[in-house]
């Protein structure tokens, strides 16, 4: 995990990458899968930016980002702040997906999370195992899928992403 302070570049990122979480529709499952990622946001600041970090599309498709306030002690996603939509393409893999936003203050010390999700491609998300044991400590990977929306809270797994603030 990095911080810094700087305003054009990231407050906040985990861009270790040993694993793939897939979101989207796989033609032999009947259920979307969406994916997610919490953090506690290190500065007071505007973001304009959040990066993913795409392993692989298998199917080109719209990939939703939506941004949110979030309750850790109930594990409740508060409604979208912020949101932003990208095409992804067949080449598109291996590769930082940067959404932009439009300016979002976020305060020091307050829990965030973004959601992703398709409607219409398959798209693998470069996600984190952790070793040793150790658990991420600046928030959590969240995934759910259509038939359990609420979905799964992971402090072993982090997606690879970036927060970034307005310069």
């Amino acid at each position: 995990m990095l911080t810094t302070k700087n305003g054009s570049h990231p407050i906040l990122s985990q861009t270790r990458n040993n694993t793939t979480l897939w979101i989207g529709h796989l033609q032999t499952d009947p259920h979307d899968h969406f994916a997610g990622q919490t953090f506690k946001c290190p500065v007071d600041g505007l973001v304009n930016n959040i990066q993913v970090y795409s392993s692989a599309v298998h199917q080109a498709g719209d990939m939703a980002l939506t941004l949110h306030e979030f309750d850790d002690s109930t594990k409740t996603w508060g409604l979208a702040i912020g949101d932003a939509m990208m095409f992804l393409q067949k080449g598109d893999d291996a590769r930082w997906i940067r959404f932009y936003l439009k300016p979002v203050s976020l305060n020091k010390d307050l829990i965030y999370g973004f959601r992703l999700q398709t409607n219409n491609a398959l798209i693998g998300i470069g996600e984190a195992a952790s070793h040793s044991r150790q658990p991420f400590t600046f928030g959590h990977e969240w995934n759910g899928h259509s038939n359990n929306e609420k979905g799964n809270y992971f402090s072993y797994f982090s997606l690879a992403f970036k927060v970034e603030l307005c310069a």
